[in-house]
């Protein structure tokens, strides 16, 4: 499976049905909860992945911290693609078996998902006070959504309408090749060729992709780059004491602008375009007037479709969580309704 990878024993009357595991690991923090209820999360940690030797001894730790649960079913939202069941961690060096781990804690179900898989699902119960729409008008029920995350990475997903619920696509789309739009991108986009070859649309879009355009940018006027962290420059645009780091940040949102009405154009995402991820919430208030919107209409004969399209600002704490809560009860719930048509079958023979 490429989105998600699953190992169980075969369906236990006995299973506790609650609570259940739900992790959501980076290559930094992996975060661990208790799903106690439906839609009930609860005892959230984040554990340094690098304090912990395998993945195994993290979820132990954790489990001990909240006083050892029996647990019969976990979900795991991963930032790694998930193409069998072997693991090899691309930003850590946790290598791991899912079906061996599932052994060595005893469960009865462990389901993994790539990380904005997990976004992707969370979108379907995210409460509407952790929503900060940015134009647009009313999403189209029951129509394609597109989500899309800049952070340490760039995020890209989407969700298509089915007859059993939201179908989450998972995929690379922070990959594709970067579009530049005007000649300053055109700059920012050679320099950026130079340096790395072939130049993404995560390159840009992300807490490093920052960097690199306030980099260009002072490079082309002549001016010795500082070595500024993406907080430090967001700060310093905000505050009106760098007039490149404004710049910077114009341009960045600006390209966000350009690769979400993309992704929009793609899925027909007339639900929505939901922008997930750490670095939007930090400056809200500036991003709801900056170019992002402008630059997400610019389409010529498409700017009217994509003027009526929604743009929210997703600022739920814990998407990741909820969106591998969402997964593993798709997963048990589709686990019962195999076992009840197999009943149904025998007693009908």
């Amino acid at each position: 499976m490429s989105s998600t990878q699953t190992k169980a024993k075969a369906v236990k009357t006995e299973s506790a049905e609650w609570p259940r595991l739900i992790a959501d690991i980076g290559g930094t923090n992996a975060r661990f909860a208790l799903e106690t209820a439906s839609h009930v999360i609860e005892q959230a940690e984040v554990l340094p992945c690098a304090d912990y030797d395998t993945i195994v001894d993290a979820m132990r730790e954790y489990l001990k911290r909240v006083g050892n649960p029996k647990i019969s079913h976990a979900g795991v939202a991963i930032a790694n693609p998930i193409l069998g069941d072997w693991v090899q961690m691309t930003n850590h060096h946790w290598a791991f078996s899912i079906e061996t781990t599932r052994q060595s804690l005893g469960f009865d179900t462990l389901v993994f998902m790539n990380d904005f898989t997990a976004q992707a699902l969370a979108i379907t119960r995210v409460d509407e006070a952790d929503l900060v729409q940015v134009g647009g008008h009313e999403p189209v029920a029951n129509a394609p959504k597109a989500v899309i995350g800049p952070g340490t990475g760039l995020g890209v997903s989407g969700l298509i309408p089915s007859n059993s619920g939201w179908v989450p696509l998972a995929g690379e789309g922070g990959h594709v090749s970067f579009p530049p739009f005007d000649d300053a991108e055109v700059m920012i986009w050679q320099y950026a060729k130079k340096k790395y070859g072939h130049v993404s649309a995560e390159r840009f879009l992300s807490g490093a992709g920052l960097a690199l355009i306030y980099e260009a940018l002072a490079t082309k006027e002549g001016i010795k780059p500082k070595k500024l962290s993406p907080a430090e420059i967001s700060e310093s645009a905000l505050s009106g004491s760098s007039p490149l780091c404004r710049l910077t940040l114009d341009i960045f949102c600006a390209m966000l602008g350009t690769v979400a009405s993309n992704l929009a154009l793609t899925l027909g995402a007339s639900g929505g375009v939901y922008l997930c991820g750490g670095i939007i919430p930090r400056f809200i208030e500036y991003f709801k007037h900056s170019p992002f919107r402008n630059r997400f209409e610019n389409k010529g004969r498409f700017d009217a479709y994509l003027a009526a399209i929604p743009v929210y600002v997703v600022l739920s704490k814990y998407p990741g969580l909820t969106g591998a809560a969402v997964a593993l009860n798709n997963h048990l719930l589709n686990a019962c309704n195999n076992v009840n048509a197999l009943g149904g079958a025998g007693r009908k023979a």
